[in-house]
């Protein structure tokens, strides 16, 4: 499911988890646990990437429609410990976008401390709605944190996706490079996050993310309640599977 190796002090991690590494229940522990190793390991810095012209393209929504309500409620809390475990690491995280980031895979993209692009390899954004499921409250404070204020209305209304340069300017990627360039430059912003005091960047990075914290301690057990009920319906459950029957129909 995750390649790891390492470059130096910076770790590399590349998911593989089918053609589309899609979030599904073991996907998400597998990632939630190499972030949680990344935490006492020696390296400096992470990078995490997909393989192909894919990132992620977010909740394996087969499953979800095949395994009904029972699996969505194994499923959330996987998705939480996994995002939680990505935005909360205290050590520099680039995301290098080599293509599709769709919805859970765009989120989990914004985790990272910088966002770095391949032109023209494939859309970002988060198309939950479409889906006609809520955002659960750390994806959304997520999306919140990293997408520029201006935009968030229509990122996460529309369920609107954009090619990397539209997605720069909505904040949803730092930068974009020529597919070629992708993993050095990541590289090249990794080394040099990795050369900070490590506690003094912890330090700072928990201190950026403090109104997120905030929020959630506030808010999401009551969001999260309501986000479960709705995912978890008879109507929605209908509506995932028509979504799906609609959107992966054989030509």
């Amino acid at each position: 499911m995750i390649d790891l190796s390492r470059q130096d002090d910076i770790a590399i991690l590349r998911m593989a988890h089918g053609k589309a590494n899609t979030l599904d229940v073991e996907f998400c522990d597998a990632l939630a646990g190499a972030f949680g190793e990344l935490r006492n390991s020696e390296a400096r810095a992470a990078i995490i990437v997909g393989t192909g012209n894919i990132f992620s393209a977010g909740v394996d929504l087969l499953r979800v429609s095949a395994d009904g309500e029972a699996y969505v409620r194994r499923f959330l809390p996987a998705l939480h410990r996994m995002f939680d475990a990505a935005f909360n690491l205290p050590k520099p995280l680039i995301a290098a976008v080599n293509g599709h980031a769709i919805a859970g895979g765009c989120v989990l993209a914004c985790c990272a401390d910088v966002r770095i692009a391949a032109r023209g390899q494939g859309r970002i954004g988060v198309t939950e709605l479409l889906v006609g499921v809520p955002f659960p409250a750390l994806a959304f404070e997520v999306m919140r944190f990293a997408a520029n204020r201006q935009y968030l209305p229509d990122i996460m209304l529309t369920g609107a996706t954009w090619l990397s340069d539209d997605a720069r300017q909505r904040g949803l990627v730092d930068e974009v490079v020529e597919p070629a360039e992708l993993m050095n430059r990541s590289l090249a912003a990794a080394k040099g996050l990795a050369n900070l005091s490590p506690a003094a960047f912890a330090t700072t990075k928990e201190q950026l993310r403090q109104p997120v914290a905030d929020r959630m301690a506030q808010h999401a057990v009551r969001v999260d309640k309501r986000v479960e009920e709705i995912w978890t319906s008879p109507d929605t459950i209908r509506h995932i599977r028509d979504y799906v029957a609609k959107t992966f129909k054989k030509g």
